[in-house]
């Protein structure tokens, strides 16, 4: 992007009363930003939704002074910017009418053909939902998504070390700008982010993590991402608002459901009975709703190792197939004395790894 046209940009994006739809309007109407600067007032009278304040605005000095100096500030700490007509702008977050004229980037972030999923939830989470991350996000691995969450505490940033762990990229949405991290205790993970994914934020280096911006950063969140899914959350809180934000862009959104007496269930529970979310309840629900193929998932498993390695849970499935030959989800979950919610989850891992075929009928069988 070219330095008048990036100014430009920053120039709209610091007016009060624009906002990213209004922005996009007047990038539509004129060709680009800087053009935006360079059209006469009669005409851009006629654009809806632009008043009088916001052309006042335009030619407002103090605003295209401010651009000036954050541009230096970009320049000096090398900060990537993407325009939301460039290739490399999170293509499901274009889609979105409110989503931001310019992100800012940090790290080494690739979604070109990715699969990308939002996991969000309670600040406060429990021993069940850390389980349920960690099979969860294990499942997946081979499927290589890229998990996107706040980076704040809780669900967010535990499901981010985990993505880490399973070497997959992992984005933090922030709510400022890059020159800080918040909550300072998560300082030690930005490195690991950084080198396998980054950060993303809108704000610039003069804004502080203020409440408003974390709602506005949930928009991002759910914006960017295939699907949103909420892990654990009490009957109000951030991770509620990402999934509403989610469910009006038409994505798909999944909730992991719990006890009714469970304070941080209670909130899947209900996005779940609002018919807001899908239940969630194992990597394979997602997968079947979504409608990912499993192809592509086993030659990553296949490049990822050479030798095959089953869990006992496993071998008890694949010892029984061997033995039985074709059998359904629910005979193989009666012979094994297993829930069918587990030997769901587990049919899905072993597919991925390449020991098990589904065939027509519901049925699976060994290879």
């Amino acid at each position: 992007m070219q330095e008048q046209e990036l100014l430009a940009l920053l120039r709209l994006q610091n007016i009060p009363k624009v906002g990213s739809v209004n922005a996009k309007k007047l990038l539509d109407r004129c060709g680009s930003a800087t053009a935006v600067f360079k059209e006469r007032k009669s005409a851009l009278r006629k654009i809806d939704g632009i008043g009088e304040v916001v052309i006042s605005g335009l030619w407002d000095k103090q605003h295209l002074e401010e651009a000036e100096d954050e541009l230096k500030v970009i320049q000096k700490q090398e900060i990537e910017v993407l325009g939301f007509h460039e290739d490399e702008y999170p293509h499901h977050l274009k889609h979105c009418i409110d989503g931001p004229i310019l992100l800012f980037k940090r790290g080494d972030i690739d979604l070109k053909g990715k699969r990308i999923l939002s996991i969000v939830g309670t600040r406060n989470m429990t021993s069940y939902g850390q389980a349920f991350i960690e099979d969860f996000i294990s499942q997946l691995s081979p499927l290589d998504p890229v998990i996107v969450s706040g980076f704040a505490y809780g669900v967010d940033i535990f499901a981010q070390r985990i993505a880490l762990e399973n070497k997959l990229q992992t984005i933090g949405c922030l709510a400022h700008g890059l020159n800080q991290i918040y909550p300072k205790v998560h300082k030690k993970y930005v490195k690991q982010v950084e080198s396998n994914g980054g950060f993303f934020t809108e704000f610039w280096s003069t804004s502080n993590p203020d409440r408003e911006n974390f709602l506005k950063r949930n928009r991002i969140i759910a914006g960017m991402s295939e699907a949103t899914i909420v892990i654990e959350s009490a009957e109000k809180g951030g991770s509620l608002v990402t999934a509403n934000i989610a469910h009006s862009y038409n994505r798909d959104v999944f909730a992991v459901p719990g006890r009714n007496s469970d304070k941080f269930s209670k909130g899947c529970n209900n996005l779940i009975k609002q018919q807001k979310a899908q239940m969630l309840t194992s990597a394979a629900d997602l997968v079947y709703n979504l409608g990912w193929k499993l192809e592509e998932a086993k030659k990553v498993a296949t490049q990822k190792q050479l030798f095959v390695e089953l869990n006992d849970t496993e071998k008890s499935i694949y010892k029984f197939l061997q033995s039985n030959g074709k059998e359904q989800l629910d005979i193989i979950a009666l012979e094994c004395q297993m829930p069918i919610f587990q030997v769901s989850s587990t049919l899905l891992n072993m597919e991925m790894k390449g020991v098990i075929r589904p065939l027509p009928g519901k049925l699976f069988e060994a290879i």
